[in-house]
């Protein structure tokens, strides 16, 4: 049976990321907003921390083992400062997590030391689509194999850093399932929007579209080679990731509201001793909770191989998309009329919390 106490070396990890989380990413997250641009160095001094390169081998140049707990309990941590300084910090994560979960022998060899053996590098992924019925399993985006090539056709949205990408990892439908292909930002028929998409929130964040007009990837380039992916473990690993996430920020905008309550005045009596306030800081706490413990057994499950821990991980994501929304709007109701107003920063939350349903694809754990 799993634990609920961190272990010593989980514990020191969170520390060090809260400590980031609030004296930096915090400090950072409005005016990057408003600039629609991240510090680089605020960036780099994320990645300083090591998430991402505590995950890997030291066969493939990092210095750990993976565990889908810690990485839920550090996302957690970093969104709770903002989470658009936490999608960039992570963003390398989405080319080689899946390589380290997936690819061949040789594509871990190439790869991962490439990633994660020196500064910050935007490498990235490729998988949400414009559609209103998009489905992670079902994609729109093809590959088709011809003289031991693939061809890839189809549209991408909200790529992160394509613009700069060295490598993509794109996911495209072949013969009814979902494959990676390892593709360079140079490859002919790639093409990337001019400008960054338009978005509520996280305008921080430079995402773009990505078009594929049969561009070639060599055989070698599939992720797990001939063979193929399982993409399962990969898809669950994404959305604990944005239920990890979804929690930090709506811990964000709770911790924040109930402050607010404990200090503003309204007829000479604290608004935290209003039964309406209190009864929905209460929902708020509990429900923040509920998702919390959700999304970390499901993270156990995933880490100990149980056959649901895919399904763990889409409850815990959906309760949580939903969790965030409830959370972030009711922290804007508890300020009132401060609450949407830029001094503030629960209208910026409550923009965020909006958008984790359409947030698969955008971090990994």
């Amino acid at each position: 049976m799993y634990s609920f106490d961190p272990t010593e070396e989980q514990q020191m990890l969170v520390e060090a990321v809260n400590k980031y989380a609030v004296n930096d990413l915090r400090v950072a997250a409005r005016d990057a907003e408003e600039n629609h641009e991240l510090p680089g160095k605020l960036v780099s001094k994320g990645w300083e921390l090591g998430l991402l390169q505590a995950s890997i081998p030291e066969a493939y140049g990092g210095f750990g083992e993976r565990s889908a707990v810690t990485g839920v309990l550090a996302v957690e941590e970093m969104a709770f400062g903002d989470l658009a300084g936490t999608l960039a910090v992570m963003t390398p994560s989405l080319f080689a997590t899946p390589i380290l979960l997936a690819g061949t022998e040789e594509q871990k060899q190439e790869y991962l030391p490439k990633v994660i053996e020196g500064d910050w590098a935007p490498y990235t992924a490729a998988l949400i689509e414009y559609a209103f019925d998009f489905d992670p399993n079902d994609l729109k985006t093809t590959a088709t194999l011809r003289d031991e090539e693939y061809l890839l056709n189809g549209e991408k949205a909200f790529v992160l850093f394509a613009k700069d990408a060295e490598m993509l990892l794109v996911y495209a439908n072949l013969d009814g399932k979902t494959q990676g292909f390892i593709v360079p930002r140079d490859a002919a028929g790639l093409s990337i929007s001019d400008e960054c998409e338009k978005l509520m929130s996280l305008n921080a964040l430079p995402m773009y579209r990505v078009k594929l007009d049969s561009v070639k990837v060599p055989a070698a380039n599939r992720l797990g080679g001939a063979s193929g992916m399982d993409f399962e473990p990969v898809l669950a690993s994404m959305r604990l990731a944005a239920a990890s996430a979804a929690v930090g920020v709506a811990n964000a905008a709770f911790e924040y509201s109930k402050n607010y309550a404990k200090e503003r005045e309204a007829f000479g009596v604290k608004i935290a001793q209003k039964q309406a306030i209190a009864f929905m800081l209460a929902e708020m706490r509990t429900e923040i909770e509920a998702s919390r413990l959700l999304n970390w057994e499901a993270a156990w499950k995933l880490d100990q191989n149980h056959d649901d821990a895919a399904t763990e991980a889409y409850l815990a994501f959906t309760g949580a998309a939903d969790m965030a929304m409830m959370v972030t709007d009711r922290a804007v109701q508890i300020l009132g009329g401060h609450g949407y107003i830029r001094e503030h920063p629960v209208e910026m939350w409550m923009r965020n919390g909006r958008g984790f349903a359409m947030f698969t694809g955008l971090a990994i754990v």
